[in-house]
């Protein structure tokens, strides 16, 4: 049994945030913040969880397909920035859809997290047991970023994705190659929690709700490491790099996917972009991405196109994943 992506969808919340309007309580201003990352503006929520922006792109993706909650069969979806530890923000999701025979859970492998719930949906779907599953990136970065840390505060934004598959009798899943490395967790880190109970001393043990990172450390590591993915899947789908129509990468600097595409001699462009408008939206950068371009009409469902989606952060997680949609 084979799988099609057959619908995708995105949601961003209304509210915009300008370079310009960050830059009155920071000290940068929109020629910093562009120079460096190709950043013009974000998405911020204004009171919307992760649930809600996730489940708002969910039913974008169930009304352009034309089928209810009910048909779904699972949901997975990234994030690092859930409603809660628990329930997952996946169960919350199926709630407010109404996918009500759905199983759920949620995935975080923070800016890989979408690459990484899109492989497993893949191979729940190729068992041949499940008709319909929705796959999302969903995140509200903007409570886990500390708004006085210049940088950080200017790289982020909110937002959700995702798309639909289902079965097929032709298999479009082409290739993977996932990676981690948990020696390097320190370089990217966000809403720690301490362990606190009345039997421990009563030394502090505050939460560290902020995200922190190694700009330098992970900048080093996407160039030595994405290009070696997005080599090696070409490689395990047997095809050639003309062979790939668009890579859909996680949208984390426009430097970035610059050194990413001359380090792996893939014209740049053809990688797709939309980080002037959306900033770096984490597990829901690549899915919003490819609505984003399927809305446009640069891509059509069923034109036969591979692409490769590749992402890489916190973790350290890295990867890819070709399909033909």
């Amino acid at each position: 049994m084979g799988i099609k992506i057959t619908a995708t969808g995105h949601y961003l919340p209304p509210q915009v945030v300008s370079n310009d309007d960050l830059a009155k309580f920071l000290d940068t201003s929109d020629e910093w913040i562009k120079k460096r990352t190709g950043i013009s503006q974000r998405h911020i929520s204004a009171g919307e969880n992760t649930s809600d922006l996730a489940a708002k792109a969910a039913e974008n993706i169930l009304r352009k397909r034309g089928i209810s909650g009910e048909e779904i069969d699972f949901i997975i979806l990234a994030t690092m920035t859930p409603d809660a530890s628990s329930p997952s923000t996946a169960c919350i999701v199926q709630e407010k859809i109404g996918a009500t025979k759905a199983f759920c859970f949620d995935i975080n492998a923070a800016c890989s997290g979408f690459v990484f719930a899109l492989s497993t949906a893949c191979h729940f779907m190729r068992s041949g047991m499940y008709k319909k599953g929705l796959v999302l990136g969903a995140e509200t970065m903007s409570k886990v970023i500390n708004w006085e840390d210049r940088s950080t505060a200017v790289l982020f934004g909110d937002g959700a994705g995702g798309l639909l598959l289902e079965e097929s009798d032709v298999d479009s899943f082409v290739a993977e190659d996932l990676h981690s490395d948990g020696s390097r967790f320190m370089a990217l880190t966000a809403d720690e929690k301490k362990v606190q109970n009345p039997f421990l001393s009563n030394e502090q043990n505050e939460d560290k709700q902020y995200l922190k990172m190694d700009g330098r450390g992970i900048f080093d590591f996407v160039i030595r490491s994405v290009p070696k993915t997005i080599n090696q899947s070409i490689e395990n789908g047997g095809l050639e790099k003309d062979d790939i129509s668009w890579v859909v990468a996680h949208q984390a600097n426009i430097r970035l996917l610059e050194a990413i595409s001359k380090k792996v001699k893939i014209p740049l462009s053809k990688f797709a972009t939309n980080i002037e408008s959306t900033g770096n939206t984490s597990a829901a950068s690549i899915p919003v991405l490819l609505s984003h371009m399927v809305d446009s009409k640069q891509i059509d469902i069923g034109s036969g196109e591979k692409l490769l989606f590749t992402g890489f952060g916190g973790g350290l997680t890295w990867g890819s994943i070709i399909i033909t949609i």
